[in-house]
């Protein structure tokens, strides 16, 4: 038989197949249906003798990332960069190494205990809804673990128990922290390279102690915990003027324990559904900040008044009443997110989805947060960073001039225990101006402009005294 009489008979056969299968799907009951395809798909198990096993990349209905899928991800890095033909590549820990990664559709062997297996990457890509604001293509990822029904035992109990402990270990060894932020209920990243940490921050040496120690004790009380029956996280609110150090200690507070930061930006959520959805895609071992919280929501201490009347509830919107609380985008579209739903997302049910997590909240007014948001339980430990002191003056002086004693230093010292100055303030007179400046000039700029604010606030206490 000829080539092309071949390919046309195959061709033949194929038309044929599909034929009679669009006639067996189209006029066959469905129940006749369901009992051929329950026995052919047994028929076919039966002569088969591979089992398969997918590993998803989300579970819960894309809520919340897979550990597992994570640590094969991890796992089957070594195996990609030497068996498969197209790799994905990202940057490693202090971006010293490459890790690779299999790429869709690929697919690497694996031997354990002499016994062969294979695992393939795979993607289910679902259109966007027609009618949706939002036209992201929903992929979702997986990993297909095929095996001989022989080795069942084997594969079940020691080798993905295997996998899933050589993923954790190699991730948490190319761990690379990351920095992120939301756009409407989705997060994106960049890498976390603060230099900032507690060796360097300018604040009183006790206080600072507290809260190395605190931190570090949380970190570790995961089984504690569990045996009190309450979620492992934290609250932390910081709070003082501005320049004050509030995102200095955040990010001293994420390289002490090497968590990973979320800045959350209320303003970009449309509503406490998004917001509950964002939780639940934060990792454990992370810090989630809410920055001027005060200028975020109006959580002014005042709940507003069910009874509105009914000329402002002609101009309002609908939803707005019903949320309670309105924020005003940056884009000029309205988002509802209410004091409730924050509420419920800093302690409430959602907020035990996963662990080992510090939520912290910054302000320049406490006095203006309602005190359900800032309670015990919720807000654990209420920081406040205030102006500089001396000690904290003399870390300044030791980071930016590495001077540790001066004969300025007694001058400085009276100054700053009658002059209120943020500890910003104080580090822009340290900073070098010129490629080669001596310390005592620094120093100097840093007393006149001491002097200055010492005046001025006199003069303002004999006008007050004056109008009084």
């Amino acid at each position: 038989m000829k080539q092309g009489d071949m390919v046309a008979q195959i061709g033949s056969i194929i038309a044929s197949f599909m034929f009679i299968w669009a006639i067996f799907q189209q006029f066959f009951p469905y129940q006749l249906r369901n009992q051929i395809e329950k026995y052919t798909q047994k028929l076919a198990t039966f002569i088969y003798p591979y089992i398969q096993i997918t590993f998803n990349e989300f579970t819960g209905e894309r809520l919340m990332r897979s550990e597992a899928y994570s640590s094969i991800e991890n796992y089957l890095s070594t195996k990609a960069s030497t068996q498969a033909k197209r790799l994905k590549g990202d940057i490693a820990k202090n971006n010293q190494a490459l890790v690779l990664s299999m790429d869709d559709h690929e697919e690497v062997s694996d031997e354990f205990n002499g016994v062969k297996l294979w695992w393939a990457s795979g993607k289910n890509v679902s259109k966007p809804n027609s009618f949706s604001l939002h036209h992201n293509i929903d992929e979702k990822r997986y990993y297909k673990l095929t095996f001989h029904k022989h080795n069942r035992d084997l594969i079940l109990g020691t080798y993905l128990s295997y996998v899933l402990k050589e993923g954790k270990a190699l991730k948490v060894k190319n761990r690379q922290r990351k920095l992120y932020t939301n756009s409407g209920s989705y997060w994106s990243h960049v890498v976390f390279e603060h230099p900032s940490t507690f060796e360097t921050l300018a604040m009183d040496i006790e206080k600072k102690k507290m809260i190395i120690d605190d931190l570090v004790t949380f970190s570790k009380a995961g089984e504690f915990y569990a045996r009190i029956g309450r979620a492992w996280k934290r609250g932390y609110l910081l709070y003082g003027p501005p320049g004050t150090g509030k995102s200095t200690m955040i990010a001293a507070m994420a390289n002490l324990l090497g968590y990973d930061l979320y800045d959350l930006e209320l303003t970009a959520v449309k509503d406490n559904t998004e917001l509950r959805k964002l939780l639940i895609e934060t990792s454990s071992k992370s810090i989630i900040v809410i920055e001027d919280i005060d200028c975020s929501l109006d959580l002014t201490g005042q709940r507003r008044k069910k009874n509105v009347k009914k000329e402002e509830e002609e101009e309002k919107d609908l939803r707005e009443k019903k949320s309670g609380i309105m924020i005003e985008e940056r884009d000029g579209k309205s988002s509802n997110v209410t004091l409730s739903g924050l509420l419920n997302f800093i302690d409430g049910l959602w907020s035990a989805c996963g662990g080992e997590r510090l939520i912290v909240f910054t302000t320049n007014y406490v006095e203006k947060l309602d005190p359900a948001l800032i309670r015990k339980g919720r807000m654990d430990m209420h920081i406040e960073l205030s102006y500089c002191g001396f000690e904290a003056f003399k870390m300044l002086a030791k980071n930016y001039r590495n001077i540790e004693s001066h004969d300025l230093f007694g001058t400085i010292c009276e100054l700053l225990k009658e002059v209120e100055i943020t500890p910003a303030d104080v580090a822009e007179h340290l900073m070098p101006k010129t490629a080669f400046g001596d310390a005592e000039i620094y120093l100097k700029s840093l007393i006149q402009a001491l002097q200055l604010a010492k005046e001025e606030a006199r003069r303002k206490s004999v006008e007050e005294a004056k109008k009084l």
